[in-house]
């Protein structure tokens, strides 16, 4: 008999192979579309050879006959996903042997009979053996158990105990206690929300845990159940639940994500729903994605994949909206006490809705007053409005676009605060906002394959546009009173213009191609001149599209101390309003791009860069006569508060260089000096310090100057885990350099004094000789090697301008780090001949910027055509896969 046994369940393998198969066979065969519309059918056929099997082992079974089928009745239940008729190829057969009374001993048997071959040829079964009141005990008491037999469906055996225990459910739990049941559905999707995130704004979503994923869905499903005692998820749409549109979208959002988890489960061999960067390009190229406007097959790949998750979460919300499980009473409570609503709208269940849909032909303006009194009443369009207004979209043309009340109603829209309820969404959910910014089509759900970008262009633009208006509110994210001070001082239409640019400033992406901050602004002159915006106030808008990542990249890649960082800076921004404009969008775009794009470090550069061109616009750039008064002054400040003499204190001053006075503050150079006393006939003394209100740590090295010295304590740095962000090299003239590092601390902080002290042990080793820096490396970048892959893998470039800087020779490097890369640049850098004086650590999309200020030894600049040429083999000798220098605007 178990032979039997097994040869059923081997042909049952043999069978879903032959489907799977034919699966993937028929997609190589068809248009992708159809291959994923038929998903749902795989799903079926799939749990039906499951209905097969349990069928023939019912009908079969000798351990059945001899418990007796009279006096031990028993079904075969599916739960779960196999009950839905939703079977993935690795998922869980979840089944329940369903007994009248007692589960007699036998029962031990008949699983080893039934399930243990299905185990044998390793398919994941899950099961329970309980009686139909132990099966009503634990549904009252556990919410999974629970939605698992929402989820019940009837296999084999004895069919009135399935019904039975339907019943039983319905009338002695879900009668009594279904608000109890729907709550705790509500708030463990709230946890699971929380743990897994939005999939619509994830890299790597889940698939079917995350906030619009399959379990949203599910939930749906679940509480529909209970309310209605639906049975089938046709019944959504029958008992007006959806519209035949809804349904009619939900269905094919759903067989996307089925064939998309199919197809990774299939590639991982076992069951996987979080889809990672590892696996996204093979499943782009699985699903024969193609590249298409600028955009790569992964991109297009995961923007609709995002675009069917973001409609399963929009719907998971509306369907909880119009059955009041979720409510906006303090609003309502609010209304009550607020002016009269705007004719043909009406409040109705703390949601918004028009009067009649009559009305809207005549009156097309109710379609952008809606929201404007959502924006201002904190209230939801209720889900028969919001499909009003899709019905309605085609009356959004030029002449509506143009009107001046439309325009002034979404200008009003723009100005609302909407720290909590960003009425955008709504808009651009309901396709209003593509149809009255038609350019916003080309950025739908548009994906920008990186490590960087969190967002799809769209959620970007709506969520800079949340986060600027949050600037001086009890949320604001900037976490500084600046951003709050310099919002609210904006004049009005000032700060109009500042959202106009900020919800149109990567606008230029939909284009496709480099260079989106060029195309954005002029894309931004066409839409806004068609709204009636008057010349200055379109320039002022494409200014700052078109500029919106200039201070951002000044402020990483350029010395910041360097006045002509910004004296180039105030020239482009020519007024002191549009520098303050600029750099409030600047800090929304960074804090919304996401966490590698906005830190304590690149917060307090952003803000000493704007600082500076301030004080730039409002003095003046800094004569020579100037320049000379603040050096003497800091002399004269240090002679008054130093120890030491006069003569000698003067006599170490001709050691110093001009730049060095310029940009060092007077406490320390005392501080400075005083390290330089304690210096001795040691190689070098340091002073560690944290900066207040930031997480990392100054570094000030004075030490005797000697070849390659900044390379090997970039080398040492690397080694113990230490990332420098900055680092600013000042050499005196009697061959002592103070190198000041600002570095990130040591990862262990409870041993931090220990690993401060491992670190210069390691500095002293490596600048005797004692210790081979390029050796140590090598071991710490072959682990390095074991990492998971990036998002995308941009290839190397290096760029070399001796435009920007008076002075200096500018080298800008992007790559994707590495242990080691700091060190290896710098040591090319060192054995080119060349002198760092500046150097700066910065992010570019998913690579790092290393910058460097060099000047040749003699002091000019690297600046003929052979000596570049030959700095740019040196580095890429240590770089990967480095291509042909593109051109970038000079900033």
């Amino acid at each position: 008999m178990k032979n039997i046994n097994k040869n059923t369940a081997n042909m049952l393998q043999t069978k879903r192979k032959h489907l799977i198969s034919s699966f993937l066979m028929e997609k190589n065969a068809s248009s992708q579309i159809s291959a994923w519309e038929r998903e749902p059918d795989f799903l079926k056929q799939n749990a039906r050879l499951l209905d097969d099997y349990f069928h023939e082992r019912f009908e079969k079974s000798k351990v059945g006959l001899r418990m007796g089928i009279d006096k031990s009745p028993y079904a075969i239940i599916a739960l779960g996903g196999y009950g839905r008729e939703e079977q993935c190829v690795c998922s869980d057969v979840d089944i329940l042997f369903l007994f009248e009374k007692k589960v007699p001993k036998e029962t031990e048997v008949l699983i080893q009979e039934i399930v243990y071959p299905l185990w044998d040829i390793s398919m994941d079964v899950g099961h329970a053996t309980r009686s139909l009141q132990e099966c009503v005990d634990i549904a009252g008491q556990d919410i999974e158990a629970m939605t698992s037999m929402l989820d019940a469906r009837f296999i084999s055996g004895m069919s009135f105990l399935y019904s039975e225990l339907m019943e039983r459910l319905r009338k002695k739990i879900l009668a009594r206690r279904s608000d109890e049941f729907i709550d705790l559905l509500i708030k463990r999707n709230r946890k699971r929300h929380q743990h897994f995130g939005d999939c619509a704004y994830l890299l790597e979503p889940n698939l079917k845990e995350g906030q619009g994923g399959l379990r949203d869905y599910h939930t749906v499903l679940w509480i529909a159940r209970i309310k209605a005692n639906i049975r089938h998820p046709r019944d959504l749409e029958y008992y007006g639940c959806l519209s035949h549109d809804e349904f009619k979208l939900l269905t094919e959002a759903l067989s996307f994500i089925w064939y998309v988890r199919n197809r990774l489960h299939l590639m991982v061999g076992k069951k996987y729903d979080q889809l990672h960067f590892d696996h996204q390009e093979k499943l782009a190229r699985a699903m024969n994605f193609n590249k298409q406007n600028g955009q790569q097959p992964v991109e297009i790949f995961l923007g609709k994949l995002h675009e069917k998750m973001e409609f399963i979460k929009q719907l998971h919300v509306m369907f909880l909206y119009e059955l009041q499980l979720v409510t906006h009473q303090k609003q309502v409570r609010k209304f009550k006490n607020q002016t009269k609503l705007i004719n043909g709208l009406e409040v109705k269940k703390g949601m918004l809705k028009f009067v009649s849909h009559k009305d809207i032909p005549d009156s097309p303006d109710l379609l952008i007053n809606i929201f404007r009194e959502s924006a201002r009443l904190k209230l939801p369009l209720g889900a028969e409005a919001k499909r009003v207004v899709k019905d309605f979209l085609h009356l959004v043309d030029t002449d509506f676009r143009k009107s001046g009340s439309v325009v002034s109603s979404f200008e009003q829209i723009l100005l609302e605060p909407a720290p909590k309820f960003n009425v955008l969404n709504e808009m651009l959910n309901t396709g209003f906002l593509v149809y009255f910014i038609p350019e916003f089509k080309d950025i739908l759900n548009r994906i920008q394959y990186d490590e960087y970008h969190l967002y799809p262009v769209d959620k970007h633009l709506l969520h800079t546009v949340r986060t600027i208006k949050k600037f001086g509110t009890p949320d604001d994210p900037s976490q500084t009173k600046l951003c709050g001070n310099l919002y609210h001082e904006l004049s009005g239409k000032n700060r109009l213009l500042l959202l106009w640019g900020t919800l149109l400033h990567d606008i230029g992406k939909g284009e496709g191609g480099g260079g989106h901050s060029q195309k954005g602004a002029k894309i931004v002159i066409n839409i806004l001149e068609e709204k009636g915006y008057s010349a200055d106030d379109t320039e002022t808008v494409s200014f700052l599209v078109q500029e919106h990542l200039a201070l951002i990249k000044a402020a990483t890649r350029r010395d910041i101390h360097d006045e002509e960082t910004s004296v180039f800076c105030a020239r482009m921004a020519k007024e002191t309003d549009r520098v303050k404009m600029l750099y409030l969008l600047t800090v929304a775009d960074s804090i919304s791009t996401g966490p590698k794009a906005w830190n304590e470090w690149t917060s307090a550069l952003l803000t000493g860069l704007f600082l500076n061109i301030l004080n730039v616009m409002e003095k003046g750039e800094l004569a020579t006569t100037e320049a000379v008064k603040i050096v003497e002054k800091k002399k004269e400040d240090v002679l008054d508060i130093a120890s030491e003499s006069r003569e000698d204190m003067k006599s170490l001053f001709n050691m110093m260089s001009p730049r060095y006075f310029l940009y060092v503050s007077s406490s320390d150079m005392l501080e400075h000096i005083r390290l330089y006393r304690n210096l001795g006939p040691d190689d070098f003394v340091w002073e560690i310090n944290t900066p207040p209100d930031s997480d990392t740590r100054k570094v000030t090295i004075c030490a005797k100057d000697r070849p390659g010295l900044f390379s090997k304590i970039a080398g040492v740095f690397t080694l113990n885990n230490i990332n420098i962000f900055n680092a600013y090299i000042h050499t005196w003239r009697n061959n002592t350099a103070l190198d000041i590092f600002e570095v990130t601390p040591p990862p262990d902080r409870i041993f931090e004094d220990e690993k401060w002290a491992r670190t210069k042990e390691n500095l002293q080793a490596a600048l005797s000789g004692a210790f081979d820096i390029a050796e140590e490396l090598g071991k710490k970048m072959l682990a390095y090697r074991s990492v998971r892959p990036l998002a995308s893998e941009r290839p190397s470039r290096i760029v070399i301008s001796n435009d920007n800087s008076s002075f200096f020779t500018i080298i800008e490097v992007f790559t994707h780090d590495f242990p080691g890369l700091l060190f290896g640049i710098t040591d090319a850098l060192f054995r080119c001949g060349l002198d760092v004086r500046v150097a700066k650590i910065a992010t570019n999309v998913d690579q790092v910027v290393d910058v460097f200020y060099v000047r040749e030894i003699d002091g000019q600049k690297a600046d003929s055509a052979d000596r570049v040429s030959a700095i740019k083999a040196a580095i890429k000798t240590v770089l990967p896969d480095t291509e042909p220098q593109l051109e970038e605007r000079n900033l």
